[in-house]
């Protein structure tokens, strides 16, 4: 049985939506993706509107098993920084209305978890994307290849296979023993998420 996931690379603009589904050894295939999409001319509360309605039909059409996003931590374009804020607010309220976990990750966790790097550029994530879910090329806008890769990351955080969460902490469930090797690709992730925890 496959282990569902929903990445979300949140944005006013262009919100990009991604959902994978992993099998117990690792295996990634595509499931759909695509990119939400206001304008800047809009009133905010119909921009969220449209991408919150946009998330939650995508939550309920795909009905994923955890649901992972992009958290940004700083930016220097403050309006950029609100609009990914609200964005991630929305999609927190629908996954949780639908008693699904969630997962958020820093871009150079999900960068290291693609391609083994923590400062990969787009065009690397893009590159091994389309590489890890056997695609003919890079998926575009970048804003669907970024959010496939926090969907990637999301899933194999401990190999993509669902067991029990470890006590008191929310996110992707951890990895059912005996299930295999941790990849050099997962390696860098569990190397960056330690750094990130200070340990």
């Amino acid at each position: 049985m496959p282990h569902r996931v929903l990445g979300i690379d949140p944005g006013l603009t262009r919100c990009g939506i991604g959902v994978v589904d992993v099998l117990p050894n690792r295996t990634a295939t595509l499931v759909d993706v695509l990119v939400l999409r206001t304008t800047a001319d809009m009133p905010l509360e119909q921009r969220l509107l449209v991408i919150g309605d946009g998330i939650e039909r995508l939550l309920d059409e795909h009905r994923p098993a955890a649901v992972a996003i992009e958290r940004v931590f700083a930016q220097q374009n403050r309006g950029t920084v609100m609009g990914v804020a609200q964005i991630s607010g929305v999609a927190l309220h629908g996954a949780a209305r639908r008693g699904i976990p969630v997962a958020l990750h820093t871009p150079s966790e999900v960068k290291a978890a693609v391609t083994g790097y923590g400062s990969a550029d787009k065009r690397q994530v893009g590159t091994m994307v389309a590489r890890i879910l056997g695609l003919l090329e890079p998926p575009k806008p970048a804003d669907a290849a970024d959010a496939l890769a926090i969907a990637i990351c999301a899933a194999w955080r401990s190999g993509g296979i669902p067991s029990v969460a470890a006590p008191g902490r929310r996110g992707i469930p951890s990895v059912a023993a005996g299930s295999g090797a941790t990849t050099p690709a997962q390696a860098a992730w569990l190397a960056a998420e330690k750094a990130a925890r200070g340990r």
